[in-house]
């Protein structure tokens, strides 16, 4: 008989009519006259419930099982009726005519039904997907998916494919994995002790990619307007609850945008993949919001409401440092040309503003060389400190205050509450001078970079676009409070299992 999904079988009316239904026990009562399996497939959160009479014949195959065998975690098969149920909170229920138990468990099975903690499950990571939480969480990171993919087909983006392994460092920060097929144990190394790459695979030094930006700004360049949606590798020792070795990052870049049109491209796509997750998980939602975080719906459909308040950089430091002087206690330093932690970002948005805030014009000194540099402000031109309270409903404008101390580049970072920054996003600077004087400035190796520099020479354009961590989205839109816990098998330092 074919087989119908339990979120199929859930929805059916069609009463009396012969049904197949297979998956994972969540739980097992009996009693001497009858027995209740839960079972769920993996399609919805919501179990189906199967009423055995003690009589109902079990097929265990080669293994002597009965019925009192059928543990949590064993896999069956079930043919039977699909009955109305009297039971409250579902409609529909299945009268079991036979069971085949396709794989039994043992009391050894690691995610018995009892509270397991996370680090737990992380280390059972190969069978922590078949618990409600995980499942919910896979479901909706599904879910986002679906959303990125489709908010860029319906505004005129194209899928653009990047390399994962690259010559070339997109943030210059050096935390690359290396790629080689060389015999680590014999390398050929020069007369300066610098390992040789004749004979690599490629003929030179190579890594896995940390981003797609560069290459996708050649996209963007002939194609107007294109996203990047894969995994991205950063060997920075972290174990934080934000990082990942292994992540995967939404990268669009847009042809003839500037810093205004950027911000209002971030806002509306970040709403739209909230929306997307209010209106397509309704019930994976509602598990997480009832069993991880209380306040994750009303949270997502604040977003929804919030215009994001656009907010200069010289201004955050200004109130992180007022702040400050009131009481507030950090535990890094945010003076200005300082890069903000994630504590000072969390303030801004949960505390003063209480809703996602887009920073910009950042200094130069720790923004990436790519990003357009503001023109210096004029004497007459101010920014600063502002009166707008932490109750203000508007974005926040009108500064006054002093000026910036130095150069700054156009930045348009979302900040969002919970995570911190969620897009890492900026105008890129078209000017081949300017850029050659800011790789200069910085002595970096141009040798890796001639392609890139290449589009300023030639037909170069205004451009602009962001990359978003993928997972710091289902961090926000699930709940969940550590990044490990929204991919399938997390990787990060000394942990590369499953």
């Amino acid at each position: 008989m074919k087989r119908t999904k339990v979120i199929d079988a859930l929805r059916s009316t069609a009463y009396g009519e012969p049904i197949c239904v297979k998956g994972w026990v969540r739980t097992h009562r009996s009693s001497k006259a009858v027995d209740f399996i839960a079972l769920n497939d993996g399609s919805t959160i919501k179990n189906i419930q199967v009423v055995v009479d003690p009589s109902c014949p079990v097929d265990s195959g080669n293994e002597n099982l009965a019925l009192k065998d059928i543990t949590t975690g064993s896999c069956l098969c079930v043919i039977g009726k699909l009955v109305e149920s009297p039971a409250a909170g579902q409609a529909s229920e299945v009268q079991a005519e036979s069971i085949e138990i396709y794989g039994a468990c043992g009391s050894d099975y690691p995610m018995q039904k009892k509270g397991q903690s996370f680090e737990y499950m992380r280390e059972h990571a190969h069978m922590r997907l078949r618990t409600n939480t995980f499942g919910a969480v896979m479901r909706i990171r599904h879910n986002m998916a679906m959303a990125i993919h489709t908010y860029f087909h319906e505004h005129g983006f194209f899928y653009f494919h990047t390399p994962l392994i690259t010559a070339s460092d997109c943030e210059g920060a050096g935390n690359m994995f290396q790629v080689t097929t060389k015999n680590l144990y014999d390398l050929k190394k020069d007369e300066d002790g610098k390992i040789i790459y004749d004979d690599d695979f490629f003929g030179e030094q190579t890594s896995l990619t940390v981003s797609g930006q560069l290459e996708g700004e050649l996209g963007a360049t002939a194609l107007g307007a294109i996203y990047t949606f894969g995994p991205t590798f950063r060997a920075e020792n972290s174990n934080t609850p934000r990082h990942l070795a292994e992540f995967w990052m939404v990268e669009p870049e847009v042809a003839f945008i500037d810093q205004e049109e950027l911000m209002n491209l971030e806002e509306d796509f970040i709403k739209y993949c909230v929306r997307w997750a209010l209106d397509n998980c309704k019930d994976d939602l509602e598990f997480l919001n009832k069993m991880i975080d209380k306040t994750l719906i009303a949270r997502l459909e604040g977003v929804l409401k919030e215009t994001f308040v656009r907010l200069p950089y010289t201004e955050g430091i200004n109130i992180l440092q007022e702040a400050i002087k009131k009481g507030k206690k950090f535990e890094f330093p945010c003076n200005w040309g300082d890069d903000l932690a994630s504590e000072h970002e969390r303030y801004l948005v949960e505390e003063h503003f209480r809703k996602p805030v887009i920073m910009t014009d950042y200094p130069r000194s720790f923004k990436s060389f790519y990003m357009k540099q503001n023109p210096a402000a004029p004497s007459s031109v101010c920014v600063g400190t502002t009166d707008t309270a932490a109750t203000d409903t508007t974005p926040s404008i009108g500064y006054k205050g002093a000026i910036a101390p130095g150069p700054t580049m156009q930045g348009t970072d979302v900040l969002f509450p919970q995570i911190g920054e969620i897009i890492g996003g900026s105008v890129r600077e078209e000017s081949y001078d300017k850029l050659m004087s800011e790789v200069e400035r910085r002595q970096m190796d141009k040798t890796h970079l001639w392609w890139y520099l290449d589009t300023r020479r030639w037909g170069t354009c205004p451009h602009g676009g962001f990359g978003l961590g993928f997972e710091r989205l289902i961090l926000f839109v699930t709940g969940m409070q550590n990044i490990r816990d929204v991919i399938p098998f997390p990787r990060t330092p000394k942990n590369a299992n499953f």
